[in-house]
């Protein structure tokens, strides 16, 4: 069980996969925030034209 335990703490793969995880979720959550203060623009402008359309 301890040579398993060793084997992991010692494996460098987990800590770059760990760090990717994090990157992919800041950057996940940048999109995300974007799209939404973009989408409120865009709703606000769509609704500007449909209240000069009628």
């Amino acid at each position: 069980m301890t040579d398993i335990m060793a084997r992991f703490v010692s494996d460098d793969r987990a800590t770059v996969a760990v760090e990717y995880a994090v990157i992919g979720g800041l950057i996940s959550i940048a999109i995300i925030a974007g799209g939404l203060a973009i989408g409120k623009e865009l709703a606000a402008d769509f609704t500007g034209v449909a209240k000069d359309l009628k």
